[in-house]
């Protein structure tokens, strides 16, 4: 089925409907131009875009190389002087560019994502295992239909059907979501799993999408910045934004602040799911059993008392895994596929072991890089390889979520033997000074620190150093293929390529 077109006029129409326009210079010869395209990406405008002025990073030489390449108009918070071109062009002038850009991607693909079952999944940690369990899931689900394999978008990668690619941001950008959809339901894909981020809900990335099942994982302190989230309250009010746009709710009680997020979900939410350890949740795990290469547990709800099984390390993955089977009760989706996915789902960078051919270093890849998921990790670490040493490799990013410096570097401290920090998506911050405000929390825990920016280095000279009594963590990147430094991403071999290579030699 092809796109529906609209013209200029329609999308001027929109906002105004939406109390977003403020003002527009379109004559009636314009009006009636075809929008063929929507991009903020000056490096992939065509004829008849419509181009979107946003970023901290915008400027007016984006929008010319744009008209340049063909852009009939463009939409912004405030006018741009392009008096040295040759031509007058049409401009909408916004409120907000961000709320602007999803109503205007939502109508571009025509709701396109009322076609398909999402799923959503926030949380200060779990979010992409608990969206790839979902997506094992339904794909179990759709083989035995004999349908195409389900979409994911995450911070790992994201796939819909045309694109397969290694993500960047934990939730895109309202036009990229979008295309996503658009990609899913013309190769006749049905469900999405997705993670969103609180920025994500802050930012309006996904105003205007009902998801047809919310999962509220947990929240701890993260995201604390002059350019993320001022201080927590922000943070837990943009995460419990996901309940005002979703039919069903499903929470986490062992989560900090259940009753707030629980007042909240029945709030908003026409049903509710609860999930947790406790009896009186209705997806309720018990009997936890932990085995060399998985974990068993039971499940009891209204509709079941039953065994399941994940083939993936750490104890806290049971959590994300109840999860999933609470939104899986809430859609309806069989038992037996459930089971059946769970049992198969493993997550590219996330608890993956590998051990030397002597088999006496284990060295565990994952992308742990908050404090929550750091205490997790930890905890899991120490009953799972009782009495076992711990180094560990990670960084911190730049310019965003402050407190991890500090964070990370005190949990780590405490329960490492040795830390090695490294550079981890540094972007316009030097390294250096990320790795020294971490080696500083550290050393207060009395730990013996290093750094070592070069990651490869820190990697390599981890392993080397390890006996056979030490349990090596390597956090933060995974199986991520790219760092970024300044304003770019650039390609780098991942912490998996790395820890094959050196426990081979």
């Amino acid at each position: 089925m092809e796109k529906r077109m609209h013209i200029l006029m329609e999308y001027v129409s929109l906002l105004k409907e939406k109390r977003e326009l403020i003002e527009t210079n379109i004559s009636e010869q314009e009006e009636n131009k075809n929008i063929r395209a929507v991009s903020f990406n000056s490096m992939d405008v065509k004829y008849g875009t419509l181009f979107i002025c946003k970023g901290i990073h915008f400027s007016p030489d984006y929008l010319k190389g744009a008209i340049r390449a063909g852009a009939c108009a463009y939409i912004s918070e405030e006018k741009y002087d392009i008096s040295d071109l040759e031509e007058t062009v049409p401009y909408i002038l916004v409120k907000d560019i961000r709320k602007a850009m999803a109503y205007v991607s939502d109508y571009f693909y025509n709701h396109v994502w009322k076609e398909l079952y999402i799923a959503g999944i926030t949380g200060t940690k779990g979010k992409s295992t608990t969206a790839y369990f979902m997506k094992y899931i339904l794909d179990d689900f759709m083989k035995m239909q004999r349908k195409p394999r389900t979409a994911i978008i995450s911070g790992i990668d994201n796939y819909d059907g045309v694109i397969n690619e290694e993500s960047h941001l934990t939730t895109p950008e309202a036009l990229e979501l979008h295309k996503h959809f658009h990609n899913a339901a013309r190769s006749d894909i049905e469900y999405v799993s997705m993670e969103v981020s609180s920025q994500a809900l802050k930012y309006n990335r996904v105003l205007g999408i009902v998801f047809d099942v919310g999962c509220f994982l947990n929240i701890g302190e993260d995201h604390i910045s002059d350019i993320e989230h001022h201080d927590f309250e922000d943070y837990l009010s943009s995460k419990l934004l996901l309940f005002k746009q979703c039919n069903v709710a499903c929470v986490n009680i062992e989560t900090q602040h259940k009753d707030r997020v629980l007042a909240a979900a029945k709030a908003d939410c026409p049903r509710v799911v609860t999930f947790g350890y406790t009896p009186d949740a209705d997806i309720y795990g018990y009997d936890i059993v932990m085995g060399n290469k998985d974990i068993t547990f039971r499940v009891k709800c209204d509709s079941f008392d039953s065994e399941f099984k994940i083939s993936m390390h750490g104890l806290f993955n049971v959590e994300n895994a109840l999860a999933a089977i609470a939104m899986c009760y809430a859609l309806n989706i069989p038992l037996a596929n459930v089971k059946n996915g769970l049992k198969k789902a493993q997550v590219s960078g996330r608890m993956e072991i590998y051990t030397s051919h002597t088999k006496d270093l284990n060295v565990i890849v994952d992308y742990a890089h908050n404090k929550m998921s750091f205490e997790s990790l930890f905890t899991s670490m120490q009953k799972e390889f009782p009495g076992k040493k711990i180094s560990i490799v990670f960084g911190c990013p730049g310019k965003k979520a402050l407190g991890r410096r500090r964070e990370l570097g005190e949990i780590a401290g405490k329960y490492s033997n040795r830390v090695f920090i490294t550079e981890e998506d540094a972007g316009e911050e030097p390294v250096m000074k990320i790795c020294e405000e971490i080696a500083k929390h550290v050393t207060k825990q009395d730990c013996a620190c290093s750094i070592i920016v070069d990651r490869e280095q820190a990697i390599k000279e981890a392993i080397e150093t390890a006996d056979e009594d030490t349990i090596v963590l390597i956090t933060g990147k995974g199986r991520e293929t790219r760092q970024k430094r300044g304003t770019k991403y650039i390609d780098t071999r991942s912490d998996v390529e790395y820890v094959k290579e050196f426990l081979e030699k």
